[in-house]
């Protein structure tokens, strides 16, 4: 007896060969786009010079948050959503959230920010700093996002590339 599944599983992998081709030519589409625009080439090649930082980080900051390297940090923040909004009312004081903001562009920021707590020496020290204080893991990445997404900004508005901390 032949099953559901075995009749749709050529089709399925057809498919997902196609998508996975489609994937490939907008690759190379966007960074043909990158290559030809001058303004996005020097931001481009400041941005890929940051540990965490990869493709498809550039071309949704790019093209996602063109106010990178415009704005100051507290409104970048929150345009990615990643500014944090206190929960009081009278006495109480509640925990403190994000909300908002560019979705697709947190999410960029998220995937880099895990690279980041792994091959970004800064990003790394402040995740395993704020890890040992106690603080719970979404803090803690939500706190190494809103960090790499200020270094980010920071370089693009002074134009300046990334420069690994020196040991002490």
């Amino acid at each position: 007896m032949v099953t559901a599944l075995a009749i749709a599983k050529p089709s399925l992998q057809e498919h997902i060969r196609w998508l996975d081709g489609r994937i490939r030519q907008l690759e190379v589409d966007l960074t043909a786009q990158l290559r030809t625009s001058t303004a996005w080439q020097v931001k481009a090649n400041l941005l890929q010079g940051v540990p965490g930082i990869g493709k498809i980080t550039i071309f949704t900051l790019l093209a996602r948050l063109p106010e990178l390297g415009h704005l100051n940090r507290a409104r970048i923040a929150a345009l990615a959503g990643l500014a944090p909004f206190a929960h009081d009312s009278g006495n109480r004081h509640g925990a403190r959230f994000i909300q908002g903001g560019r979705a697709e562009v947190r999410s960029v920021v998220y995937m880099s920010t895990l690279t980041a707590t792994k091959h970004n020496p800064v990003i790394k020290a402040y995740f395993e700093r704020l890890i040992a204080a106690g603080k719970p893991f979404k803090v803690a990445m939500t706190a190494c996002m809103r960090k790499l997404l200020t270094i980010l900004n920071a370089m693009l508005k002074t134009n300046q590339p990334w420069r690994a901390p020196t040991p002490t």
